[in-house]
């Protein structure tokens, strides 16, 4: 789950994070009222969206009074934000975060992530503040210090000192930075995160540290921990499909491509994935949708798969285990004639009582002609690659 700027700030600001005084805004008006109530003599107006890149697009822009900070917002809210992250569409501003400009001597970036390798949290700084971190690991890694700390014991404070010595601070600013990443670790833990950002994390001209931006990610896995999380909702940033598919409690996440997926099982889904691109197709999505295929679950998840435009083909990649073969062909044989398959449908299926299932695969192909079955798993790649390029050549 991934909440806004704002909704970060607050987290942050709770766990005695220094930051500049800021508030949200959903009009023009409103984020020239936010501006006087600052008592600030300039600040920045942020578009507040999933998405980065803002400054470069125009969603970040400077107001030295509360008409400035007024035409800025609706200057944002008027049409949709297109960064290198949205896509060409880009994404509507629904609200602007409005804060207290910071006279910056230096930047630094400072991170919590999990350490895959490891299997641990780990929290990550770099001199090179208000970069993607992306870009500074490919072209400077050299410049990124990281240090993993226990997921129960938390960064350890010597392990704070130490990053922030390597930032190049010292004295009362290195105390101070120490503080502000220990905070943000606990934050991290706190909150079940993934990821959690500060880019960049300031040294004002005065020598203080403060957080000048703020990025969390949560976990989804934890949300049962967390009632608190509903109130950082937003329906209307996530993908309609997916929004669809977590209702149906389906596993789905759109991809660029023109092939359309249904597998049971994350780790074949993922196989899926991976062979289609390796015949020269491109995956149109993940779709896990479980162990136990029901055809309810199946016709969900083609009304899913066939409400994006982009799908030319679908592979449909089954292992009967929980659910057996011939129950499988059933479900999806209801399916496409509830849904229709529209376009080619190629089937593999494989486990228990798969001969069967073959055979009323079979007998459904005069009422469902774009119906294919495949033989293993490299056939039904190779027909719903070549299957997609046909229908789109």
């Amino acid at each position: 789950m991934n909440i806004l700027e704002y909704q970060a700030r607050e987290i942050l600001v709770a766990a005695g994070i220094p930051m500049p005084p800021g508030g949200v805004a959903r009009s023009g008006a409103e984020a020239g009222s936010v501006f006087s109530s600052l008592g600030v003599e300039s600040a920045v107006v942020k578009a507040q969206v999933h998405a980065g890149g803002r400054g470069k697009a125009g969603g970040v822009k400077f107001a030295r009074s509360a008409q400035e900070a007024c035409e800025a917002a609706n200057r944002m809210f008027a049409a949709p934000l297109v960064t290198h992250q949205t896509g060409p569409g880009g994404v509507p501003v629904k609200a602007v975060l409005v804060a207290g400009s910071v006279e910056i001597a230096s930047e630094f970036y400072v991170g919590a992530v999990i350490d895959r390798r490891r299997g641990v949290p780990a929290m990550m700084v770099s001199s090179q503040g208000g970069v993607e971190i992306e870009e500074v690991a490919r072209t400077n890694p050299s410049a990124i210090r990281t240090e993993p700390f226990h997921p129960l014991v938390g960064l350890q404070g010597y392990q704070a000192r130490n990053l922030a010595a390597s930032l190049g601070l010292r004295g009362r600013v290195a105390t101070e930075a120490a503080a502000l990443i220990s905070g943000l670790a606990r934050v991290f833990l706190a909150n079940d995160c993934t990821l959690a950002e500060i880019n960049p994390l300031a040294m004002t001209a005065d020598g203080h540290t403060v957080a000048v931006d703020a990025k969390l990610n949560f976990d989804d896995s934890a949300a049962y921990r967390h009632p608190e999380w509903a109130k950082f909702a937003d329906p209307g940033a996530e993908n309609p499909a997916e929004a669809r598919a977590k209702q149906a409690g389906l596993n789905y996440i759109a991809l660029d491509g023109q092939i359309g997926c249904l597998v049971n099982g994350a780790g074949l889904a993922m196989s899926t994935m991976d062979i289609i691109k390796l015949h020269g197709g491109e995956p149109a999505n993940f779709l896990d949708v479980g162990g136990g295929v029901t055809a309810q679950g199946a016709i969900e998840a083609f009304h899913i798969l066939l409400s994006d435009p982009k799908v030319k083909a679908v592979l449909v990649n089954i292992f009967g285990g929980i659910a057996k073969c011939d129950l499988i062909a059933e479900a999806l044989i209801q399916a496409g004639r509830e849904v229709g398959f529209r376009i080619p449908v190629v089937v593999r299926l494989e486990g228990t009582n798969v001969e069967k299932a073959r055979k009323l695969l079979a007998n459904a192909a005069s009422q469902l002609p774009t119906l294919t079955p495949a033989t293993d798993l490299s056939d039904a790649a190779e027909k719903v690659v070549t299957a997609a390029r046909q229908a789109n050549p």
